[in-house]
């Protein structure tokens, strides 16, 4: 797996067998005492005296332990030298291929050991589900946000979203003007979803996608189950995990994934493009959550206040995400005016699903999906 990035909570997910720190070789990480410093209570930057303190704080603990976020997933390349050059904080970056219960996973195993996640960054039912795993912790700008993307004590605060898209080689398929059109001939063997949309954010929102696109909705995701089994029956369907090695070797050549994902291939190959479909326009955020175990309190929480800061915001702008500060930000004048021209603009109605849909989908999914695919 490489960039599914999961939110949907499987019951029978294997358990990560070693956490590899990119930064860390050799024996078993040795273990530690859970931190009960000041840090790790701390519930805003007031509890450092102001971001002053809270920066020495973390530059004496030294590091950051970041988890599943890879350099070509909305920009995070960048902004992980950037925090770690404007701080010389050392960020040590573990399974960046993993996906959103696999970072649970890695927690739970690594409790207590220097190498276990400092910060989370989720999918909406993954973050919901282990709500008390997540410090309590409000960002200064923790106002900007809406109530329903944040939650009331900042365990959990979404930071930047997308919308579900098609993107495609041009130059071997012809061009996607509707979901639909995947069902056609030209596109057998040729069309790949990024993820089990059981464990995976993008998988799922793809499948809900076409359930949209065929009549059905956030409450009826059984459409978008029937529309990839016959896409499997036509053939088309490619049961491979894509990724921007096999989109760029052509292996898959038509992709189901977020638009800021296959946003970044358009940079690469001068053929392909990036459909989102107005009339089935599916949204989801991701949010941001620090591990109530954190090895380097202080990191995490200076982490946070970096990435919901304007200059955070904006360089998660410059992949086509769309920052949960944004609205604020282009008010205030602070947002990128290039990074917002990357960003796609819906006229229609957007389908972002509650937690209740979200479950009911999961459970149908799981009960389903292997039956339409396998």
């Amino acid at each position: 797996m490489t960039t599914t990035r999961g939110w949907i909570a499987a019951a029978a997910l294997a358990q990560v067998a070693v956490l590899a720190l990119t930064t860390v070789t050799g024996c078993a990480p040795p273990e530690r005492e859970v931190n009960t410093s000041a840090a790790a209570t701390a519930t805003s930057v007031a509890d450092f005296g102001g971001m002053d303190g809270l920066i020495a704080a973390a530059q004496a603990e030294g590091e950051l332990n970041v988890i599943a976020l890879p350099p070509t997933w909305a920009n995070y390349g960048t902004i992980l030298k950037t925090f770690s050059d404007t701080y010389g904080i050392k960020v040590n970056s573990a399974l960046p291929d993993a996906n959103s219960q696999e970072e649970i996973n890695a927690a739970v195993q690594q409790r207590g050991k220097d190498t276990a996640p400092d910060v989370f960054d989720l999918g909406q039912a993954v973050t919901l589900a282990n709500v008390d795993m997540f410090a309590p912790y409000k960002v200064m700008v923790f106002d900007d946000i809406l109530d329903r993307l944040k939650h009331p004590e900042g365990r959990w605060v979404a930071d930047y979203g997308g919308f579900m898209s098609v993107g495609y080689d041009s130059a071997k398929v012809p061009d996607v003007t509707a979901v639909a059109d995947l069902l056609k001939p030209e596109f057998k063997g040729m069309v790949a979803l990024n993820g089990d949309p059981t464990q995976a954010g993008a998988g799922f929102s793809g499948v809900l996608m076409a359930a949209v696109a065929e009549g059905g909705s956030a409450d009826d995701i059984s459409k978008g189950v029937d529309f990839f089994r016959r896409l499997n029956a036509a053939g088309n369907f490619l049961p491979v995990d894509p990724t921007p090695a096999t989109i760029e070797a052509g292996q898959t050549p038509v992709v189901i994934d977020w638009n800021y994902l296959n946003g970044v291939e358009t940079e690469k190959i001068p053929s392909w493009k990036v459909f989102v479909p107005h009339d089935a326009a599916v949204a989801g955020y991701y949010h941001q959550a620090i591990n109530i175990d954190a090895p380097h309190p202080a990191a995490a929480r200076l982490w946070q206040e970096f990435l919901f800061s304007d200059r955070g915001q904006n360089l998660l702008a410059h992949s086509g995400v769309r920052p949960v500060r944004a609205d604020v930000m282009m008010l205030a004048g602070t947002l990128d005016q290039k990074a917002y021209q990357t960003m796609v603009t819906i006229d229609g109605p957007i389908t972002i699903p509650t937690q209740a849909q979200t479950d009911a989908a999961a459970a149908y999914l799981a009960a389903n999906w292997s039956k339409a695919v396998g």
